[in-house]
């Protein structure tokens, strides 16, 4: 598709199949240094060919397109085939499951901001869209990190990760993909709960307004944040139904209702943790929420399989299977239908 004025119709069709009949996002767009770092814990060789026999597994799980409405892909990804050499974009179209792209170059240390990072990505990214919209990508996503620490963050850090995210949702819109505004709040740290609603809150109200000024329209964006959660070394751990209630409120406060929906990350909770806080969630503020509240998991959903296969074909079946579970799972919390009773019944 050729760059231009925005679609609000193509964008808004293309949110309506990813999140459709309560389905959520699979993102495996891991890079290939990430990538390889799993590989490695659980003894897989780290080459391209393993990363690509994984990545087959994923996407040619049987009836996976019933509860995931679009996949994540990594640059590698995109180009890649299944063994019989249907490209991986065409294989999850036909699966009815929209191909989406991961456009951001990583972080880097944000000049004057000790401790603090900033995306790479934006040159060049026009092109690199039309690219990724020539190879089949409907969506695109680009993650911001925002660290709890001591003074940080500051206000130049958020100011620059927001302004950022408004530049790249604009590009996407003028070429006709719905752009994934990530903007996470790490979970490293001490922090408590109340800290990171209060940053939360605070980058979201800054993205937003950096929005406004780039003339994004609303309706055909989605906002991909992180669970309003503890860092991991506090010593004070929230119950299911308190995650559930301040993420919402934080949510409700900052978040305009023109956006269609918010698809959580996971963000390094087990999958079952990151399934009962969204079911929490849609359980006990349906009547209130604006928006469609989702999921956009990555290891939440991929990890169990992962291990299972352990780079062994003899185990693609079983790694099928775990990898459906939670894609199961993650669909029934976005549906307030989740039990922990699904976990031994499986």
């Amino acid at each position: 598709m050729e760059s231009g004025e925005v679609n609000p119709q193509l964008l808004s069709a293309t949110i309506n199949t990813l999140f459709g009949g309560g389905k959520g996002l699979l993102a495996m767009d891991e890079s290939t240094p990430t990538c390889d770092k799993r590989f490695a814990a659980v003894g897989i060789p780290q080459t391209a060919e393993a990363r690509r026999a994984y990545r087959e597994l994923i996407i040619t799980t049987p009836g996976l397109g019933r509860y995931i409405g679009g996949a994540i892909l990594f640059d590698e990804t995109i180009r890649q085939t299944t063994k019989e050499g249907v490209p991986f974009p065409k294989f999850l179209a036909d699966a009815g499951i929209v191909p989406g792209i991961k456009v951001d170059e990583g972080t880097n240390d944000l000049a004057g901001h000790p401790g603090e990072r900033i995306t790479a990505g934006l040159d060049g990214l026009r092109e690199r869209l039309l690219e990724y919209s020539n190879l089949g990508a409907r969506f695109a996503k680009w993650r911001s990190v925002i660290t709890i620490g001591d003074g940080i963050p500051t206000r130049g850090c958020l100011d620059a990760n927001a302004q950022d995210l408004a530049r790249y949702a604009a590009l996407c819109q003028e070429v006709g993909l719905v752009p994934i505004v990530e903007p996470e709040i790490l979970m490293d740290g001490d922090h408590t709960i109340e800290l990171c609603a209060e940053v939360t809150g605070e980058m979201l109200f800054t993205v937003f307004s950096e929005i406004y000024q780039e003339g994004v329209d609303l309706e055909g964006m989605i906002l991909k944040p992180n669970m309003v959660l503890p860092g991991l070394s506090c010593p004070i751990r929230n119950s299911i139904d308190e995650v559930a209630d301040i993420t919402a409120e934080t949510l409700l406060r900052v978040v305009p209702a023109a956006v269609p929906a918010i698809a959580f990350l996971s963000g390094g909770q087990s999958g079952e943790l990151a399934c009962s806080h969204l079911n929490a969630m849609n359980l006990k503020f349906r009547e209130r929420l604006p928006w469609v509240l989702s999921f956009s998991f990555a290891r939440a959903i991929q990890h169990p399989a992962l291990e299972i296969w352990a780079g062994e074909d003899t185990q693609v079946s079983a790694a099928q299977n775990a990898l459906f579970h939670r894609a199961h799972c993650s669909q029934a919390a976005r549906c307030g239908d989740y039990t922990t009773d699904m976990e031994t019944t499986k």
